[in-house]
């Protein structure tokens, strides 16, 4: 007898009386849920950290770019020194000195120039990096949006057919 009042206590009631077994059925289906999301994470994660590596890249090109201008600053002032020096009277030894400098000077810009096109590569190559990080994230929220609309309208569909079944049981039942 317990197990009667029990069994019936948990059934809900409507205005007519116990609910019918298609009353019972939950309308909404399971959630939402993309299977690939620890992958898009991932994916996500690598984007920023192509991000940051690029940013690291062209804060060094830009430092490598001011270390060339100084050299060349420094270059064209060694060279107006050492068009200076036939005017006034200088030893042969002050002389070698000054072309050993601008020798020095001259060699340091070339580096600098070098620098800056190895700078200028790794920018490059951290700018491919960026875009393919990029373009496999944007394609996995490309799919995580149609799998959403895919399930939405299924859940849709399935939630109209639920309806259509409950009022098809609810007019059977007024016709009775």
């Amino acid at each position: 007898m317990r197990a009667g009042l029990r069994d019936r206590a948990q059934l809900p009631f409507t205005a007519k009386g116990p609910a019918s077994e298609a009353d019972k059925r939950a309308v909404t289906g399971p959630s939402f849920r993309f299977r690939l999301e620890r992958v898009r994470n991932v994916r996500e994660r690598k984007e920023k950290l192509a991000q940051q590596e690029l940013a690291r890249s062209i804060a060094q090109l830009s430092s490598t770019q001011a270390n060339l201008q100084s050299a060349e600053t420094d270059l064209e002032s060694a060279r107006a020194e050492q068009r200076e020096a036939p005017k006034s009277t200088l030893g042969a030894v002050e002389l070698q000195g000054r072309q050993a400098f601008l020798e020095r000077v001259e060699a340091r810009r070339s580096a600098g120039a070098a620098e800056v096109q190895r700078s200028e590569a790794e920018v490059a190559v951290r700018n491919a990096e960026l875009v393919r990080a990029a373009g496999e994230h944007e394609m996995l929220n490309r799919l995580r949006e149609r799998r959403r609309v895919e399930h939405d309208r299924e859940a849709s569909r399935r939630e109209s057919n639920v309806l259509d079944e409950m009022a098809a049981t609810r007019r059977r039942g007024s016709l009775a």
